[in-house]
């Protein structure tokens, strides 16, 4: 029995759109930004309707990436953005996922973007649900700020105060605290702050930096990559492209 080329068509599409909906692409990159960093610029920011968020990092978004360092976007208009669908979460997400653009948003249109430009492209993994627990989720395991301030550690060395000479069992030992990487105005290396990531979370970070009115270099954003299903830390294939000096600024909020 022949079959119609019209139909053959047809199926062809189908096939074709099912494919291309699916899961086509090799991790995330879960991102995290310091609103210190978002707001000491030329541009600002504005606070959300709910009030100053909280000095933390907050997420900017779970996005799916290809391994060659492109990624796919915007991948089903017919999937919208439905506040409805993820009603339980929003308190949650406006403490953690807070818009920081003006004029002032109570999230529901920061949200929207990331859905329709990065969530429709992980639907065959996470649905609209799915998508934004998984981000939350990710957050609470992900602590960068108490992990960069814990990266000061205590260190014990030897001393003799009075110059005296000592037996080798007459030593003194005194306790020296190395600080931690603080939102304190202050300038810290890029390497100690993706080192102490490091030493925090098993995975290297990559690191986006902007700048302030006066040009300082400042810690911005933090990527950390995620394996296709959402579910585990994995090592990131690449990282974005790096723009930060080699001391950076991590300015208080």
């Amino acid at each position: 029995m022949k079959i119609p080329v019209a139909s053959l068509c047809a199926l062809f599409l189908i096939f074709y759109v099912s494919i291309s909906t699916g899961q086509d692409f090799d991790f995330f990159y879960f991102v995290q930004q310091w609103p210190g960093s978002y707001c000491d610029t030329k541009q600002s920011c504005c606070y959300p309707t709910t009030g100053k968020p909280e000095a933390d990092f907050s997420i900017h978004g779970l996005w799916p990436n290809y391994n060659d360092g492109s990624y796919p976007s915007d991948c089903d208009p017919d999937n919208p953005f439905d506040s409805s669908k993820i009603s339980n979460l929003i308190p949650k997400m406006q403490s953690d996922w807070p818009t920081l653009a003006c004029p002032s948003g109570n999230g529901l249109k920061f949200w929207k973007h990331e859905w329709e430009k990065h969530g429709t492209c992980s639907e065959s993994v996470l649905d609209h649900h799915a998508y934004f627990e998984t981000a939350l989720r990710l957050k609470d395991q992900l602590n960068l700020l108490q992990i960069l301030k814990s990266s000061g550690n205590k260190h014990t060395s030897s001393s003799n105060p009075s110059n005296t000479i000592l037996r080798p069992d007459d030593a003194y030992f005194i306790d020296i605290m190395i600080p931690g990487i603080e939102p304190d105005g202050g300038f810290y290396s890029l390497k100690s702050i993706k080192e102490a990531i490091k030493e925090g979370t098993g995975y290297t970070p990559g690191i986006e930096c902007n700048v302030d009115e006066s040009r300082n270099s400042q810690l911005y954003q933090i990527y950390m990559c995620v394996d296709s299903s959402g579910t585990s830390l994995i090592n990131c294939p690449l990282f974005p492209r790096n723009r930060c000096s080699s001391q950076i600024e991590f300015p208080s909020f």
